[in-house]
């Protein structure tokens, strides 16, 4: 297995446990209020990385520490307005907007790292992108002020990911995730007191705040600030696409909620987009190998 492959095998699992995370926030934060919800769950992975790092972290570099707060900004703002844009729009609409970012990560790429996408990756965005539509159905098209947090958020993380890129490469991977899930703590935190609080602790919750925080926060900011670096930017976007697809897969089997006609068609683009991303250009040069070898 090559070095790019088994990176984005490792990105697939941090994929697919985002995705299950829809259901367990579905089934636990329901009595808790949404920076208080992000401020726990983040501190959580906070203070499981300061006690893995606890002998490291006063020879942290100060470069480290640059990167990771620039890191960790724009991560905490990201999903903050992610956050509060859901609670204003439909869940479809928000799906859909947030799998912008595979259309902002491109862009970024291009401009921040003169990386242009190749012809497969292009294909497979514009299929990725049919496949999201189809899958999430967003209804209404009037844009509301929900709309407008939760596409700010997708481009955030659009250039998110390509500054994990460029940030990532000869760093200490566990120092730099533990400062952006302490920076998200923070703006998390910051933000509490400015809305409704709301906090009624039950098994669910406790449960789906430890998931989080374990899952979702540490084992995933450690990958993918570990194994992005190892393949580019647009690829590792186009594989989280997959999460909607894992979402609902998850949603009908543990919420009953029924996916329907065009939400497998959806599914189907999606996963064909990844795939044409993957095996286009590969494909396109052998042709071309083979074309060349008829020539002569």
């Amino acid at each position: 297995m090559t070095t790019r492959s088994r990176a984005e095998l490792a990105l697939f699992s941090t994929t697919f446990i985002w995705g299950s995370t829809f259901v367990v926030v579905k089934a636990g934060t329901e009595n808790i209020s949404p920076s208080l919800f992000i401020s726990l769950r983040f501190g959580i992975g906070a203070l499981i990385f300061g006690l893995l790092l606890f002998n490291k972290l006063k020879h942290i570099h100060f470069r480290t520490v640059k990167k990771g707060i620039i890191l960790g900004i724009m991560l905490g703002v990201g999903i903050l307005l992610q956050n509060y844009g859901i609670y204003q729009t439909t869940a479809s609409k928000s799906a859909f907007i947030t799998g912008l970012m595979v259309i902002f990560t491109p862009i970024a790429q291009l401009v921040l790292e003169r990386r242009p996408p190749k012809i497969g990756n292009i294909v497979g965005i514009f299929v990725v992108m049919c496949g999201l539509f189809l899958l999430t159905s967003p209804s209404g098209s009037e844009v509301n002020y929900g709309d407008i947090l939760v596409l700010i958020s997708a481009f955030i993380f659009g250039v998110y990911i390509v500054y994990l890129d460029i940030y990532s490469k000869d760093e200490n991977v566990m120092q730099l995730a533990f400062i952006q899930v302490a920076v998200t703590t923070t703006i998390a935190a910051v933000a509490v007191p400015f809305e409704n609080i709301i906090f009624m602790p039950t098994t669910q919750l406790l449960l789906s705040l430890l998931y989080m925080g374990i899952c979702a926060t540490v084992f995933s900011t450690y990958v993918q600030t570990r194994y992005q670096k190892d393949t580019t930017p647009t690829r590792a976007v186009i594989i989280f696409t997959i999460e909607p697809v894992i979402t609902a897969v998850l949603a009908y089997f543990v919420l009953g909620e029924i996916l329907g006609f065009s939400g497998i068609i959806g599914a189907v683009l999606i996963i064909s987009g990844i795939l044409i991303s993957e095996f286009m250009d590969l494909i396109l040069r052998k042709l071309g190998i083979k074309l060349l070898a008829a020539e002569e």
